[in-house]
């Protein structure tokens, strides 16, 4: 089977073949795992599962985050979702979320999850404001910013 990747955003103006409809950007969803949410582990990257040699949870330049769900968890406590840029090694300033409840549960954008656009492409990682322990699984979901807002190019 051939593996194939797409880097796009694809948009549907509901059958608009005048393409003057305004076309969003579709939302997307990716699966996260952190085997250990204490402080000791502040600056960690976050994996994408939990299988042994996972690969960390890298998001897009323009990504934003507006809620993260926890799916499973073995642990109590709040803990804080930041990013660091992949070729920089600079962390943004602006948390992706933060005292996210180690609990089952949806948080959405308000309080919590800052709905703020990451300025490049960025590792999600576990911060140092973390009060948390024990492993949390769950996503989080996230659109692109449209740097055409909402304009067909073709």
């Amino acid at each position: 089977m051939a593996v194939s990747t797409t880097q796009s955003i694809w948009r549907s103006g509901g059958g608009d073949q005048t393409r003057t409809a305004y076309c969003g950007s579709g939302v997307m969803a990716a699966n996260f795992y952190i085997a250990d949410a204490s402080p000791a582990t502040a600056g960690t990257n976050v994996k994408v599962s939990s299988a042994t040699g996972a690969p960390a949870l890298i998001l897009p330049s323009g990504a934003v985050v507006i809620s993260v769900s926890i799916t499973t968890e073995t642990g109590t406590g709040t803990f804080d979702l930041g990013a660091t840029g992949y070729t920089s090694g600079t962390a943004d300033n602006n948390y992706i979320a933060s005292a996210v409840s180690v609990a089952v549960g949806t948080t959405s954008v308000g309080a919590v999850v800052t709905g703020t656009a990451l300025t490049e492409l960025s590792y999600v990682t576990v911060t140092d404001n973390t009060s948390a322990s024990g492993a949390v699984t769950g996503f989080v979901t996230y659109f692109v910013t449209d740097p055409l807002v909402g304009q067909q190019n073709v």
